[in-house]
């Protein structure tokens, strides 16, 4: 099979023991390509040797809204920089989260519109993070129009996700899948176009439902891809080589 995973953190240390055992599994099950997402700056010169050196990552820069508080004032003149000097495949992970506590909304919306500028000037596509924000998410994308990209994690409504789609995002799909109350999931994994719908891990995080309180990994992605087979009636092979063709019309895997 060619499976996509287009949102995984494995640059992050939860993986440093075991990063090349999990990379030789996921070549094994046919995970093709692996979309590694920044989101602090400290962590960027990190994530891009990682993808260079192992093949089928690709990286993507960006500054994570929750961690608003550790981002710098020159932040966004680095990843200027860095998208300059860099092979990168999107802007991301950004976006704006209005479910954590005390949110700086009026920052959060700040710096999201200085990266997706900066999407503009460098036509790539972005990978969005938002919790209780796509209104705002949509209302900005509309303002500052970018190269489509991936909404992750997508909990949103069929009315939003058609907003999504219709601004050439894809809609990213992955371990809440596999809970059995996630009834709200299920149906949009359901109801929206199969061509609109991309698989992803968010791994070390939103671990599958089978390895519940552990870490989660990319190789688990095979799960979330079984759960959506089942519930598209398709089989897995359909379903994996559709979804890793709608990441590749978002994303130039070189």
């Amino acid at each position: 099979m060619d499976i996509t995973d287009t949102h995984c953190h494995l640059d992050v240390a939860a993986f440093d023991s075991d990063r090349a055992d999990i990379l030789v599994r996921c070549q094994q099950l046919g995970i093709k390509h692996i979309i590694v997402p920044g989101i602090q700056a400290s962590g960027w010169d990190r994530l891009l040797q990682l993808c260079q050196s192992e093949k089928g990552l690709y990286p993507a820069l960006g500054l994570h809204p929750v961690f608003l508080q550790q981002h710098q004032q020159s932040d966004i003149t680095l990843l200027e920089k860095m998208l300059a000097e860099n092979r990168v495949v999107a802007v991301g992970e950004i976006g704006l989260d209005f479910y954590i506590e005390n949110a700086d909304r009026e920052q959060q919306i700040q710096l999201f519109e200085q990266q997706l500028q900066l999407a503009k000037e460098f036509e790539l596509p972005v990978i969005l993070h938002v919790r209780k924000a796509h209104d705002t998410v949509l209302q900005l994308l509309k303002k500052n129009h970018v190269k489509g990209g991936f909404a992750h994690a997508f909990n949103g409504s069929l009315q939003q996700a058609q907003q999504y789609i219709d601004l050439g995002f894809k809609l990213g799909f992955g371990g809440t899948l596999t809970w059995p109350n996630s009834k709200k999931i299920h149906q949009l994994a359901t109801t929206l176009p199969i061509e609109a719908i991309v698989l992803e891990t968010d791994a070390p995080d939103m671990v599958v439902a089978s390895h519940r309180g552990e870490r989660n990994s990319p190789e688990y992605i095979v799960e979330p891809l079984q759960v959506l087979s089942e519930l598209r009636e398709l089989s897995m092979q359909a379903v994996a080589d559709q979804t890793s063709m709608n990441a590749s019309e978002i994303i130039n895997f070189y």
